[in-house]
């Protein structure tokens, strides 16, 4: 039976990848009524159950699980457990500012998709990630 510290973090993998989705999705009904129409289990899920998962009070069953991932385009085990130990170990460990990444997938994707923004959008991605790196220094 999963823990309550479960529950609610799996609550919000929910929510992180609801905003991530190309649809808008307003609380509890809004995912009830979309999750019906794709998933085609014996039951649909009522309001009231999509509510329980979104405050993290259950986590729906496997068939439901795999719908959702489906649906929002991440990984089943992610969105149930979080991320595997294997895959964070196998992470890209943060680096020196004058260190280069290899050129992963994962790494040309997010170039791609930064290279797609606006300038002003470049820019703030820009400003944030050096911060991140501390000192304000431009990349």
């Amino acid at each position: 039976m999963p823990t309550i510290e479960e529950k609610a973090a799996f609550s919000e993998r929910l929510k992180f990848a609801m905003k991530r989705a190309p649809e808008k999705l307003r609380g509890s009904t809004d995912l009830a009524n979309k999750f019906n129409l794709r998933h085609h289990g014996d039951q649909p899920v009522s309001p009231q159950t999509a509510h329980k998962w979104l405050s993290g009070r259950t986590i729906p069953t496997n068939d439901k699980l795999e719908t959702l991932a489906q649906w929002f385009d991440v990984d089943v085990h992610w969105l149930h457990y979080g991320p595997s130990p294997g895959n964070a170990l196998a992470a890209p460990q943060p680096r020196k500012p004058d260190e280069k990444y290899p050129l992963s997938e994962e790494t040309l994707e997010l170039a791609s998709k930064i290279e797609a923004l606006s300038v002003h959008h470049r820019y703030l991605v820009e400003e944030l990630v050096s911060q991140f790196y501390g000192g304000g220094k431009k990349l």
